[in-house]
């Protein structure tokens, strides 16, 4: 065997096990779970009715990304269950304009914590310290004010939602 063929050989051995896979097809839960029960998180902040949009969204990713039949409340029909925990929301002013010397934009943090368990209450995902950041302008105009902190809340939930089921999906 020449020393071309027996590289072109050990090349095709070697590349072939290289582990490459697209991102976003692995589903990592068990094929029993079927059914997924995502009752209303647990809200322990000051935030108002921040715990709906977060399980509002993470509700509609699953429905729309996955193939699992989701439900809102825990029963026996549930497969496994999703508990989420809001922990912690954060406004922080990221920049001031100097002319007024109010605030030009603010940076909204969440901290949450969640976890899939089946029936049995085998852990099969888990993420203590989910950490999530977005950032709005403040108008400048304040007889156009409006609130931008509830829209920057519902991106920030779509956010989160999106990585969430990817986390769960692809077991990260």
């Amino acid at each position: 065997m020449s020393r071309h063929m027996t590289l072109a050989l050990l090349l095709s051995v070697f590349s072939a096990g290289c582990g490459y896979r697209t991102a976003g097809h692995a589903v990592t839960l068990p094929d029993n779970v079927r059914t997924i029960a995502i009752p209303a998180f647990v809200n322990q902040t000051q935030t108002f009715k921040i715990e709906q949009m977060l399980t509002a969204a993470v509700v509609r990713e699953f429905v729309t990304r996955t193939h699992y039949h989701v439900i809102n409340q825990v029963n026996d029909d549930a497969d496994a269950m999703l508990h989420g925990t809001v922990l912690a929301t954060y406004t922080t002013p990221l920049t001031y304009d100097s002319r007024t010397g109010r605030a030009a934009s603010v940076l909204i943090v969440i901290s949450m914590k969640v976890s899939l368990l089946d029936k049995q209450g085998k852990v099969l995902y888990q993420n203590p310290s989910y950490l999530f950041r977005e950032q709005y302008e403040v108008p400048r105009d304040v007889n156009s004010f409006f609130e931008e902190d509830t829209p920057a809340f519902q991106r920030l939930s779509r956010d989160f939602a999106e990585t969430l089921v990817s986390n769960i999906l692809e077991g990260f």
